[in-house]
């Protein structure tokens, strides 16, 4: 089992930044994909980025592209996302994930893809 514990959100005006960390813990080899995710309310959850540590490439969706930046610390087993020039509609709850497997190319962006979730941090972006 991996256990996956996000920390970071919060309230910030736009044009601000936060940094989400994901700490993970448990059976884990380090190398599987993994990928943050949102939900805004009253919307489906939808992929922001993802990393895959074997092979070394990213992913981020259109939205996000150019202000966000997903990254992993092997040593710490922490994942990030730092986010920068925030707008109103990235507010929403910010889930981390991981798959249970390794992954030889680009990660997979559904989220039925990814077998661990964290319980989600909220983050807030003021006009």
């Amino acid at each position: 089992q991996v256990q996956l514990v996000e920390s970071g959100g919060g309230s910030v005006q736009a044009g601000g930044s936060l940094r989400l960390s994901c700490a993970v813990s448990g059976d884990t080899s380090g190398r599987t994909c993994m990928g943050w995710f949102r939900q805004a309310q009253g919307k489906e959850r939808e992929v922001i980025a993802t990393i895959n540590p074997a092979v070394g490439n990213t992913y981020y969706a259109d939205s996000v592209k150019g202000r966000f930046i997903i990254s992993r610390d092997n040593a710490k087993n922490t994942l990030f996302l730092q986010m920068n020039s925030l707008k109103p509609e990235d507010t929403a709850m910010y889930y981390c994930a991981a798959r249970r497997t390794v992954t030889f190319g680009a990660c997979n962006t559904s989220r039925y893809a990814y077998d661990y979730w964290g319980q989600g941090t909220q983050v807030t972006v003021s006009s």
